[in-house]
């Protein structure tokens, strides 16, 4: 059996993953722009990894308040910006689900950007944020009755509609509260974008929005009812998207459309959602904001200029490029196994290490449902031990509890380092869960040397405190700062 203590010697590391020169480099594409190293430890706003963990325990997800404002306020001015250029404007929404609560919603706010929110839950952090409801945009492919009486009544600026259905209860719902409701109407453009390239098709074999051809008559339906004002078309094409082909492609179906609208009244919107990407490994390279927004503009141009109709307003929903990069997670390191694995017909084995940390799939869901990859680096120290290949695995009772499917750590990491995780500030939390009876960790906020907790831990005892059978103390409760 032969044994690879160095990564680059290992035949199991994946091609795209290149071997650092120093494992211990923090590349910055994958980082929020405050973490550095200092003395050795990794520090992000000005405080350091070993004094978060020793102040709220571990795992916890770590968000960079400055990163996370200045990102908002910079996507809204490149597309404002680009817009501009070419003669209209832009509306950003920021994309809750990615992350929400209600300090990010007021640093969201603060920033300028409307909120798109797409459930009842969503709604009520917002409205709790103090968000004006006129700025906020109501997603959903079954919004239940009660969400959508709420969303009319509070004043939501604009309800997307997803299916026939809904024309008629966003429409009773307005009458009841005496209102004219702003709409969009979301539709399926046939274009499927993916990260280095799109599809497009006639029809989406999808649960979301409705034919692009059956539009004409929605929106007819749509304006026959006094109650409903028509904004225009609304489509999502896809997410972690790094160019600008597949909106180009998805803009121009939707614009012979709004053409068509255009006869039968007013349309001065047009949504072209979100979806924009971020790098979580050095293999993945996404287009900048700035880039993205003026390909973008420059092709609704010259594609309302073909068609002879005048520039729409558009708006888009940026999540995880707002957010994503904002945040790293903090895990202990636990056990430590060498498994030989066969990689040759003939027998040759390799070693692949495997790191298990004190978090896992409860916390970061999205290598165990979509391949994610991610990065890791040990944040408490630097080594001069050469890169050895690791997978990071979870804690939980699955063989696919993984959390980083291959990275380079120094080959010494042992039990009890410090580990972070970067670009985990989008659809970690908000697809966190409590299996294996495991508490969603903490949401800690950074800002120029100051931490603080923006969203409580859960314990045993939250837990326990849910169970309708449940009549003692908990045993064995951990209680840490920030978990309540």
């Amino acid at each position: 059996m032969a044994s690879y203590p160095n990564a680059s010697a290992n035949p199991l590391a994946p091609e795209w993953l290149a071997v650092p020169g120093d494992a211990n480099s923090l590349a910055p594409e994958l980082w929020s722009r405050t973490v550095a190293r200092v003395d050795g430890e990794l520090t992000v706003g000005g405080v350091r990894a070993s004094e978060l963990a020793a102040r709220y325990g571990t795992p916890i997800y770590v968000v960079d308040e400055a990163h996370a404002r200045e990102r908002a306020a910079e996507v809204l001015a490149a597309f404002t910006a680009a817009f501009e250029r070419v003669g209209s404007s832009a509306k950003v929404y920021y994309a809750g689900k990615a992350f929400l609560s209600i300090e990010v919603a007021r640093w969201m706010d603060a920033a300028g950007l409307n909120i798109d929110v797409c459930s009842g839950g969503e709604l009520a952090v917002a409205l709790a944020a103090g968000v004006e409801p006129a700025r906020l945009g109501f997603h959903g492919n079954n919004k239940s009755l009660a969400e959508i009486d709420r969303a009319v009544s509070a004043g939501v600026g604009a309800i997307i509609i997803d299916s026939l259905q809904e024309i008629e209860r966003v429409a009773e719902a307005a009458s009841r509260h005496g209102r004219t409701q702003r709409v969009r109407l979301r539709v399926n453009s046939g274009v499927h974008a993916h990260t280095h390239a799109f599809l497009a098709t006639a029809h989406e074999d999808q649960k979301f929005g409705i034919g692009l051809t059956d539009a004409p008559a929605a929106v007819a339906r749509i304006r026959e009812l006094g109650g409903l004002e028509f904004l225009g078309l609304h489509c999502h094409i896809g997410s972690q998207i790094f160019g600008s082909d597949g909106f180009a492609e998805s803009a121009a179906r939707l614009l012979a459309v709004h053409r068509e609208l255009l006869a039968g009244g007013a349309v001065p919107e047009l949504n072209l959602g979100g979806g924009f990407g971020i790098a979580y490994t050095t293999a993945d390279d996404p287009s900048p904001i700035g880039e993205l927004a003026s390909r973008i503009a420059e092709t609704v141009a010259s594609g309302c200029s073909e068609l002879g109709i005048p520039l729409p307003v558009v708006a888009f929903e940026p999540g995880r490029s707002i957010i994503g990069t904002a945040g790293l997670t903090l895990y202990s390191a636990g056990t430590i196994k060498d498994v030989p694995v066969s990689y040759q017909d003939d027998g040759e084995t390799a070693v692949r290490r495997y790191v298990s940390v004190d978090g896992g799939m409860s916390d970061n869901a999205r290598p165990a449902l979509y391949g994610a990859d991610y990065s890791v680096r040990i944040a408490g120290r630097v080594t001069d031990a050469p890169p050895a290949l690791v997978r990071i695995a979870g804690k939980h009772c699955e063989s696919g509890d993984i959390v980083v499917e291959a990275d380079y750590l120094p080959a010494d990491v042992e039990a009890g380092d410090l580990l972070a995780v970067p670009a985990t500030g989008a659809y970690c939390w908000s697809l966190a869960s409590n299996y294996n009876y495991v508490g969603r960790p903490a949401v800690i906020a950074v800002r120029d040397g100051v931490s603080r907790v923006i969203v409580r831990g859960e314990t045993e005892a939250d837990l326990l405190a849910r169970d309708a059978a449940y009549s003692g103390p908990p045993t064995g409760d951990r209680e840490v700062e920030g978990a309540k």
